[in-house]
């Protein structure tokens, strides 16, 4: 088994018809994974690459078949595309656009809360979702993937695809990576995945990658200690970020003592969870609980 995606995952991309839409489109395809339409409005009846392109989510639903939505929309936009899949029932919505403004994403979370609608929203500015073997949603290169048995979930996309490469090297293979994304507000929290992974039967160990700012980590710590059994290690990267200082993601800021990179190891340490201080040793601390 996996989490989220699998090989009956019926994608709908959001923005097809853009540069970056149409390249990674493509790639998907190349993995495997069924892309079986495109949204952009005012298109619809075209095609990009063979996959058809519709006007609207509903129709590609309706159509195509499409349950999974992977929005490569342009910030301004990206809120109202994610908004149209949910609306139209999709399962699954990846959001990889970054830079949409916080309360932007602050009204598609209460519409979320409030919808009834049973959508998972994974992102936004995240690299996505892959099973390996099985499916890839979003922009995680395939060929640093293999199949396994370790679950990943992730803040950073970078720093995702380095453990990732380590893990395969070593001939550690992965049941399904996630990447959440790194901004203020994000769809899909490590408490989210965690759930998943420890109702997954082919996750038999977690990785969880954080960063400073916030405190999802300690949250997710008290998550592991209280509900897992799936042996967990971590990585947290940011030991030497200067206090105040905004670090790459928008929401990896540290104001005084919170959210510092030292706090969150505490908090897993003291859950149970042994922390790496670098991705090489991420690898090697999941080779150790794997072996």
């Amino acid at each position: 088994m996996s989490i989220l995606v699998d090989e009956n995952t019926r994608v709908v991309v959001q923005g097809l018809t853009g540069e970056q839409g149409r390249f990674h489109a493509g790639r998907m395809a190349a993995y495997g994974t069924h892309v079986v339409a495109g949204v952009t409005p005012g298109k619809g009846g075209t095609q990009v690459d063979g996959v058809d392109v519709y006007d609207s989510v509903l129709e590609a639903v309706d159509e195509a078949g499409a349950n999974t939505a992977v929005v490569f929309v342009p910030a301004a936009r990206a809120a109202d595309a994610i908004l149209e899949s949910v609306d139209a029932s999709v399962g699954l919505v990846v959001c990889i656009t970054e830079g949409i403004a916080v309360h932007e994403m602050s009204r598609v979370y209460a519409h979320l809360a409030c919808s009834g609608r049973e959508t998972t929203l994974v992102g936004p500015n995240c690299p996505g979702i892959i099973s390996p073997g099985k499916a890839t949603v979003g922009i995680i290169p395939g060929d640093i993937a293999s199949p396994g048995s370790v679950g990943l979930v992730s803040r950073s996309g970078t720093l995702t695809y380095e453990i990732m490469d380590e893990l395969s090297r070593k001939g550690i293979g992965q049941s399904t990576t996630v990447g959440i994304g790194g901004d203020p507000i994000v769809g899909s929290s490590f408490i989210d995945c965690l759930r998943l992974f420890e109702a997954d039967p082919q996750t038999e160990t977690v990785l969880l990658i954080g960063e400073i700012g916030g405190e999802d980590e300690e949250l997710a710590a008290q998550f592991v200690r209280d509900e897992m059994e799936t042996p967990v290690a971590a990585y947290i990267a940011g030991f030497t970020a200067p206090p105040g200082k905004r670090m790459g993601h928008a929401g990896a800021i540290v104001s005084g003592s919170s959210g510092t990179a030292a706090a969150k190891a505490e908090a897993l340490e003291a859950a149970g969870v042994k922390v790496a201080r670098s991705p090489a040793r991420a690898a090697e601390l999941v080779s150790e609980l794997v072996d």
